[in-house]
């Protein structure tokens, strides 16, 4: 009986996948976007009043003057040089010829 039940579920399938079956298709309506298109351009506007001005900032009062600074030191004198010896440099001898 086994053997029989396993042949007949064996034969519904080959049948079934026999079957020649249309593929479904879905028509999806076209979606339309509306973009909106920028109109001509208006006329100008009136052209807007001036701005007032500012006021001027204060001048700010003058420093004081600093004081004189003080006289620095004086170094001390040197020793004075002795006198040089005079140094007579004698020109070579002119080559033979």
């Amino acid at each position: 009986m086994n053997k029989v039940l396993l042949l007949a579920v064996v034969a519904t399938t080959f049948a079934l996948a026999a079957c020649d079956r249309e593929p479904v298709v879905v028509n999806t309506p076209p979606s339309t976007v509306t973009v909106p298109v920028p109109g001509p351009a208006g006329p100008p506007g009136a052209p807007g009043s001036t701005g007032s001005t500012g006021s001027t900032g204060s001048t700010g009062s003058t420093g004081a003057t600093g004081d004189t600074g003080g006289t620095g030191a004086t170094g001390s004198t040197g020793d004075t040089g002795k006198t040089g010896n005079t140094v007579i440099v004698v020109p070579p001898a002119e080559p033979a010829k």
